[in-house]
């Protein structure tokens, strides 16, 4: 599913112009990404949590010609699945 799906799954569902879909889906983003900016969790029960998880940096190779590489400390967005959108899924596959 993309953004699009999700704009025009809105519209649909609560009969709304796709234009008014698209500025609610861009303000749900736009106020996850400033959460996440923030250093802020963003938990949605049932589906998932997101947070900011920093990663120390190392020692890492080039594949391609094997020469030792300092790899710099990063900061990445991560999700963490919830228990219940993960026994659904797995439910699905039994």
């Amino acid at each position: 599913m993309t953004k699009s799906d999700l704009i025009e799954n809105l519209a649909l569902q609560r009969d709304m112009p796709m234009k008014r879909a698209e500025q609610v889906i861009n303000e749900i983003f736009a106020a996850m990404q400033q959460s996440l900016l923030n250093d802020e969790r963003i938990e949605v029960r049932g589906f998932g949590s997101f947070e900011i998880r920093e990663y120390e940096g190392y020692k890492g190779r080039n594949p391609k010609t094997g020469e030792t590489i300092d790899v710099k400390p990063k900061k990445l967005p991560f999700f963490k699945v919830g228990k219940e959108l993960r026994e659904r899924v797995l439910g699905s596959h039994a």
